[in-house]
């Protein structure tokens, strides 16, 4: 991700990219993001992953 970044010359700072990112999340997601703890963007990729294969997994979507 960051790699796209530097390459479409966005310039950003750290915390505005991630709370970017998380924003643009299914809410459902987004919400179990926001109460962990992350550094980097990379942490919150991560994260956002990891919720979203569990809401897959348990088979519960944002339409229920």
């Amino acid at each position: 991700m960051e790699i796209a970044m530097i390459r479409a010359n966005v310039e950003e700072d750290r915390e505005a990219t991630m709370a970017r990112f998380i924003c643009s999340l299914n809410r459902e997601i987004a919400n179990v993001v926001e109460l962990q703890h992350y550094v980097e963007i990379d942490d919150v990729v991560h994260v956002a992953m990891k919720v979203e294969r569990q809401l897959k997994r348990g088979g519960r979507t944002s339409s229920k």
